[in-house]
């Protein structure tokens, strides 16, 4: 004899929440907030309906109080595990099958509560090393926006603390990896015990009670399998989010290295335009060179220009390559050209060895010569390809 006790819904999401203590003036700000924020509701077993059955119904879980946010820490997610009901021993080998089924349930229940710490611990300590890394972040920004030497051995060990911050970050991740592992484990063994639970219900030798526990212990493992299953979605768009953030940044810190190089904070002055840049660099239009820098005097500032030309390309094509020509005057006589064909090589290596520091691999670059009776001086013109 089966029962079809009925199977309530449950409110969705898990109680999993982050709280970051000091404000940073950074825009990137915005970036922990979307890697650790998401739009899930809040679970717990006491919002799960007790099952139905012609037994004593089981007594709802106590919810826990989650700790006290105060003084910035992040909350530590919880979850009621489901309230196993123990039952009685009526001495048939159905039931001795159940206990052992009803075992194995209690021991995810164990499992699932101490995954859910593991995942709120993790989401923790990611917080605390992305706030450490944007706040390093930060004074090398300002440092740079205000100006500053080349090579600054100060923003060098700023930036070493990022790194670090970072690398911080990317551990956790392999963390938050083996966590979605062992939770997986555990949702593939909550959907055995429920398959055996099924199988057992058509066993002979059993008596109406061993059924009644089969009913509740179905319905306690329907209930831990959603928790399970939700806990799992928690763990892979944590994994998720902070992979695409630690990824980005990544970029960003290598742009921050060749921007301590120069002294000055490549992507800086947003509105840059051709108009406002020097007389030796200008943006082409549509069907001519992206970039042409004029190599017309010594020192030619021209990295601010070219990564505002290189980023604004990627934004529209993210796997775009390029092509440097080094472009040489036709004046004077064979040495002459000669020798401007020289410099303008050497000048495309120059600006080539610049994109590389912006975050542009060299295997999307590629070099060629070129002359122009019309050019004045040496000239590189990089075209999108």
């Amino acid at each position: 004899m089966r029962g079809n006790p009925a199977k309530r819904g449950l409110k969705t999401g898990l109680l999993l929440a982050c709280v970051f203590g000091a404000g940073l003036s950074l825009s990137a700000c915005s970036d922990l907030d979307n890697m650790f924020a998401d739009g899930s509701e809040d679970v717990a077993a006491a919002d799960v309906a007790a099952p139905a059955g012609p037994g004593t119904p089981l007594p709802p879980p106590t919810a826990e109080a989650p700790p006290s946010a105060a003084g910035g820490g992040a909350l530590v997610a919880t979850i009621n595990p489901v309230t196993i009901d123990p039952g009685s021993d009526t001495g048939t080998q159905v039931n001795k099958t159940i206990q052992a089924l009803r075992g194995q349930v209690s021991g995810l229940e164990s499992k699932l509560g101490g995954n859910a710490q593991r995942l709120a611990d993790l989401r923790n300590n990611g917080a605390a090393s992305a706030t450490a890394y944007q706040e390093s972040k930060a004074r090398i920004t300002a440092r740079l926006q205000i100006g500053t030497t080349k090579g600054n051995p100060e923003l060098v060990s700023e930036w070493n603390s990022a790194q670090t911050s970072l690398d911080a970050l990317s551990a956790n991740i392999n963390q938050l990896t083996a966590l979605g592992t062992d939770v997986t484990n555990d949702s593939s063994t909550a959907h055995f015990v429920l398959n055996q639970i099924g199988a057992t219900f058509n066993v002979s030798g059993a008596v109406d009670e061993d059924h009644r526990q089969l009913q509740l212990l179905e319905d306690e493992t329907n209930q831990t399998i959603v928790l399970v299953d939700r806990l799992l979605k928690e763990v892979s768009d944590n994994v998720q989010r902070q992979t695409a953030y630690a990824a980005n940044e990544r970029s960003n810190l290598a742009i921050l290295s060749n921007s301590i190089k120069s002294g000055e904070l490549y992507g800086g002055a947003p509105g840059l335009s051709a108009a406002a840049a020097v007389s030796n660099l200008q943006f082409a239009g549509v069907g001519t060179p992206l970039v042409v820098v004029r190599f017309d005097r010594p020192n030619v500032d021209y990295q601010q220009i070219l990564y505002a030309a290189l980023n604004q390309a990627l934004q529209s094509r993210p796997n775009a390559s390029f092509q440097v020509v080094a472009v040489a005057p036709t004046r004077g006589n064979a040495a002459s050209v000669q020798i401007a064909q020289t410099t303008a090589r050497r000048h495309a290596q120059e600006v080539m060895r610049s994109m590389t520091d912006m975050g542009v691999p060299a295997s999307r670059l590629n070099v060629a010569s070129s002359t122009d009776p019309g050019a004045a001086a040496s000239e590189v013109r990089v075209f999108l390809r």
